[in-house]
């Protein structure tokens, strides 16, 4: 049996012998992934090299290698050192899919792990950062959130805890906006009743969101043009109470009183439900 100096030495040696051999791969002496090209080099060898592909920024040889520790030491620590890094490899290489897949894998074995909790953000990441246009199917975003949920509330004292509440916060008001966006599209073709129905879910759904002063103004544009008077001044009334000092109060103020209207609570609609829950205090 080899002294652990000397055995510590062969590793080394073995290490540098593996890195160099696979550099010959520009030369086409060693291609790794002929089958069995891997076998000889043990579980920490072929990390190491795993981490060289990553300071390379070569992402998906980094991936590759990784994987192949799963593979030929599916039950060894390394294995599972392996499988949250080819998750991180595959994400920094903008490989969503097979991030997630590997994340998800890592948490249906390890989920009691140290790394659960990175491993469910990078899951979570691998689905909010496609969603960066307000124009993208919103499937996503959904998704994006029920995982960016379950980081905060299954770790909620891990290190990745804040980062997914503030990107929880701006996913949230992601959705807010594609109703924005596709009440406005109404509002200019006249669609006036299709319009009030985005921006009430707007109102009713996202009112923590920056559009929900906008999304009443508009409101009050949409009824004042259906002939929806009551809804309309209940709408200024609500904007007023709780966004008085931002423009669209102004200019909802100013379309009310060129038509003989104030903002006031009138009549018994959803709005009027609204404004009450908000004077009692529940609506923000």
């Amino acid at each position: 049996m080899l002294s652990r100096s000397r055995a510590t030495k062969a590793r080394t040696i073995l290490s540098v012998a593996f890195l160099s051999v696979a550099t010959l791969t520009a030369c086409n002496s060693f291609d790794p992934k002929v089958e069995g090209a891997l076998e000889q080099f043990s579980a920490e060898e072929i990390y190491q090299r795993g981490e060289y592909e990553l300071e390379r920024g070569r992402e998906s040889d980094a991936a590759f290698y990784f994987g192949e520790i799963e593979r030929l030491y599916p039950y060894s620590e390394w294995a599972k050192r392996a499988l949250i890094m080819q998750a991180f490899a595959y994400h920094r290489d903008k490989d969503y899919e097979n991030s997630r897949a590997a994340a998800q894998r890592f948490l249906n074995f390890y989920p009691a792990d140290g790394d659960a909790a990175y491993a469910q953000y990078l899951l979570a990441l691998s689905y909010y950062d496609q969603i960066d246009e307000v124009g993208r199917d919103q499937g996503l975003t959904f998704q994006a959130l029920q995982a960016l949920r379950a980081v905060i509330e299954n770790y909620p004292d891990s290190e990745y805890a804040r980062s997914a509440i503030l990107k929880f916060d701006l996913a949230f008001d992601h959705l807010a906006a594609k109703e924005m966006e596709i009440g406005r599209f109404y509002l200019k073709r006249g669609h006036y009743q299709a319009a009030a129905n985005r921006f009430r879910v707007v109102v009713e759904s996202f009112q923590t969101t920056s559009h929900t002063p906008e999304a009443l103004h508009r409101l009050v544009e949409c009824y004042l043009s259906l002939g929806l008077v009551e809804e309309a001044q209940t709408a200024g009334a609500i904007l007023g109470h709780n966004f008085q000092s931002t423009e669209w109060y102004a200019d909802s103020y100013k379309l009310l009183t060129e038509g003989g209207l104030e903002p006031s609570l009138i009549g018994d609609s959803w709005l009027a439900a609204v404004y009450s829950q908000m004077i009692r205090g529940e609506w923000l």
